[in-house]
């Protein structure tokens, strides 16, 4: 693999946590190994990876993206990602309401659905 796709998968673990690195990798098939490849590099490698803003920021902007665009399926495993990247509950909100105020408020009131819910499994989880 490249440089880049090894940077990407460093972070793309600091973010998402080696045990959903590791199932990802191995349900990878050849047929979808170039995407693989393609969203480690890219929006890992590249993206992620990138210091300009915190991970924090790049967290929140992720999450509010998702829900504006209605992607919502990836929602849970970014709100998971948050205790890796330090957004608070308060950071996700203030995202989700922007995506309100921007986007729709349907589509910020299903992502607060699927981001509570992701929480309270979260504290069930480690209680």
């Amino acid at each position: 693999m490249s440089e880049l796709f090894d940077l990407g998968m460093m972070t793309r673990r600091a973010v998402l946590g080696d045990a959903h690195v590791d199932r990802a990798e191995a349900a990878t098939t050849p047929f979808d190994a170039p995407f693989q490849t393609l969203i480690t590099e890219a929006a890992w490698g590249t993206v992620w990876s990138d210091t300009t803003i915190t991970r924090r920021e790049r967290s929140m902007l992720t999450l509010a993206l998702l829900a504006a665009t209605g992607n919502f399926e990836e929602i849970p495993m970014h709100i998971r990602a948050t205790a890796n990247t330090g957004a608070t509950k308060d950071d996700v909100m203030q995202a989700f309401l922007h995506v309100a105020i921007y986007a729709g408020v349907p589509k910020a009131n299903h992502a607060i659905k699927l981001a509570k819910a992701t929480y309270s499994d979260l504290e069930e989880n480690t209680a």
